[in-house]
């Protein structure tokens, strides 16, 4: 396995594969000299700076996850992928190369070249854009099926993955905003998420959901305590337990799944660009409209009483009378001249307010192309630090749930603000460390803070500032250090026991995914539960002896996978990241969940599975052993 990548992700995706799927590793990295830092910014700049050099070396020379050493992995220094480069790390025998450079076109290339040195290698590409990546990936696809000679690719193992940590990362980070939960993954279009569920009291009976996912620790659900690790033992979290276990879980908390969509405030989503008829106009300004169409029709009825005309004549004098068109009411009565009078003035209020209102709307669609401010009484939103990559991509996500959101970006000219004016999403510009930008947006009543930078100490003291404005607040910070992600844990947690304090690292949550495109599997996506994680993955059963023949029930292995639905979409489909997953009204979704356990999988069924990394790594080995053997 070949892994090349400039920042935290290759690293973490090479102790993947060495700690999990115990694969022998060459990881590629640009030289100490030429290392890309992550960008920091305000005055967490020097601090951020150091964090990230000390975790970065620590990287390098750190033990796998299963606590061997990192013997199996070679590390090779080069400042770009050559194709000289590519044949020295070996890549015209690898079986699968990575390629998680920060920059789309330095993945291209490389791929492109890898390709055509060998043409059965799997290849796993990090790319932002997703329109191009998924070009790319039918490109790439298509050179593997022409080279093996029959058009089609019959019996080669090489294939094509385009992912982007951003998207694997978004769900998770976007579901905090919703209420008891910060773990999703999105399939066939279903959004699924899963729910932390305390014990039941007695004579209560808990909502099993879709399924029950894992139990939780058995003495404390803080995920920074010691019990969420790895080797915590039988105290520990069980992943993908059986109803036995279930059963005799008294006390422990539980994780289960289940599909949800967001039924709180929602900000309208607006009409491209052109806003709607009531952001038109002022809420003063509309008040002083609606009070001159009131005085029009009182005089409108004061005149037909008057004069005992029809009521469309009576309005259409009262208006001849306001616009002062109408001839002088002479020798009329006195009600009537009074109420000409009247009609006058009111026709001279009339102007400056009709003025008004077109300098108001000229002004809104002018600024209907401009970035938004939040709107006055907002409450219950999500407020989102950060517009770069990640943020745009949970932007897109929080959106896509209805979920109001007011954005906070310090630098005028980043990717997320064209997202941010297309959405309609109201953004302030401001450094977050700055005094007055997190009330500008609306901090005090906001629902929960993303603070989703590049800087981890920017991310802490805007968190730290939002919870001495509202102690209450439901946070999530993107950290990358996991050691300082559990100090802050503690620290909010002691300071802060009845509020929600949620972190997230990136890489960490889109290394799983990566680690098993690279082991040729699709993985949906991955939940952590505490300090571990469940993989959710779409498997063939064919080749498979674990699954094919077997009933669900009999293909259930606790601790290790369970299968969780059948998808019958059509093989061949692709589905653009991101889609609704509805088209003509119709949900796309081909997943067919309750499952019989007496359902026997045959060789040509695809089933989504949740399995953990040692379970799924153990029905990626055996079918390999197999194949190496044949």
């Amino acid at each position: 396995m070949i892994v090349c990548g400039d920042d935290g992700l290759a690293h973490r995706l090479a102790a993947e594969l060495r700690g999990v799927y115990a694969e022998q590793v060459t990881l590629v990295v640009p030289p100490s000299g030429r290392r890309v830092r992550r960008p920091v910014v305000g005055r967490a700049r020097a601090a951020s700076a150091a964090l990230l050099d000390r975790v970065v070396n620590a990287a390098v020379n750190r033990t796998g996850t299963s606590g061997e050493p990192a013997s199996n992995e070679q590390v090779v220094e080069a400042s770009e992928i050559t194709e000289a480069v590519l044949n020295e790390v070996g890549a015209d025998r690898a079986a699968a190369l990575a390629l998680v450079y920060d920059d789309d076109e330095t993945n291209i290339r490389a791929a492109l070249t890898a390709r055509r040195l060998n043409p059965h290698l799997r290849l796993v590409l990090r790319l932002y854009n997703r329109r191009l990546g998924q070009h790319i990936e039918e490109l790439l696809d298509q050179t593997a099926a022409v080279a093996s000679g029959d058009g089609r690719g019959a019996g080669v193992d090489a294939s094509t993955t385009v992912l982007s940590d951003a998207d694997t990362a978004a769900p998770a980070l976007a579901a905090t905003a919703l209420v008891g939960t910060s773990k999703v993954v999105q399939t066939e279009g279903l959004v699924l998420r899963a729910v932390e569920r305390q014990p039941p009291r007695p004579g209560e009976v808990a909502d099993p959901g879709l399924c029950t996912l894992a139990l939780l620790s058995a003495t404390s659900n803080d995920p920074a305590g010691a019990d969420g690790s790895e080797g915590s033992g039988e105290h520990g979290p069980h992943l993908l337990p059986d109803e036995t276990a279930v059963a005799a879980a008294t006390g422990r908390g539980t994780v289960v799944l289940e599909q949800v969509s967001y039924s709180g405030p929602s900000l309208p989503a607006g009409r491209g660009g052109v806003p709607p008829f009531a952001s038109l106009f002022s809420r003063r300004l509309r008040w002083s409209l609606a009070g001159l169409v009131a005085c029009v029709l009182a005089l409108a009825v004061g005149l037909m009483i008057v004069t005992g005309e029809h009521p469309l004549y009576a309005t259409y004098v009262t208006l001849l009378d306001l616009f002062g068109i109408n001839d002088p009411a002479f020798h009329e009565s006195t009600a009537r001249q009074v109420l000409q009078l009247l009609s006058g003035l009111v026709g001279l209020l009339l102007l400056p307010v009709l003025l008004a209102a077109v300098l108001e709307a000229l002004g809104t669609f002018r600024s209907a192309s401009a970035l938004r401010k939040p709107p006055r009484g907002l409450g219950g939103h999500v407020v989102l630090l950060g517009l770069g990559k990640i943020g745009t991509r949970v932007l897109t996500r929080l959106r896509e749930l209805h979920i109001p959101v007011v954005c906070v970006e310090s630098d005028p000219d980043a990717r997320g603000l064209a997202t941010a004016r297309r959405l309609r999403v109201p953004v302030v510009l401001g450094d977050v460390t700055q005094e007055g930008v997190l009330e500008a947006a609306k901090i005090h009543r906001a629902h929960a803070l993303l603070a989703l930078t590049s800087a981890d100490t920017t991310n802490l003291e805007a968190s730290l500032y939002a919870r001495s404005v509202r102690p209450d607040l439901r946070v999530v910070l993107r950290l990358y250090d996991d050691d300082f992600a559990t100090a802050v844990y503690r620290t909010l947690r002691a300071a802060h026991p009845f509020a929600l304090t949620r972190s997230r690292s990136v890489s960490h949550l889109a290394a799983p995914a990566f680690a098993g495109a690279m082991m040729g599997r699709q993985i949906l996506g991955a939940i952590p539960v505490e300090r571990r994680v469940l993989l959710f993955a779409e498997v063939e059963v064919a080749g498979h002896p674990q699954l094919e023949g077997r009933t669900v029930g009999e293909a259930f292995r606790a601790g290790a996978w369970r299968v969780l639905a059948l998808n019958t979409s059509p093989p061949g489909r692709r589905r653009n990241e991101g889609d609704s997953g509805e088209e003509d009204g119709a949900p796309a979704s081909g997943l067919v969940w309750d499952l019989p356990p007496t359902y026997v999988l045959g060789a040509g069924d695809r089933v989504v599975l949740a399995a953990t990394r040692r379970g799924l790594a153990e029905l990626l080995g055996r079918r390999r052993r197999e194949r190496a053997g044949a």
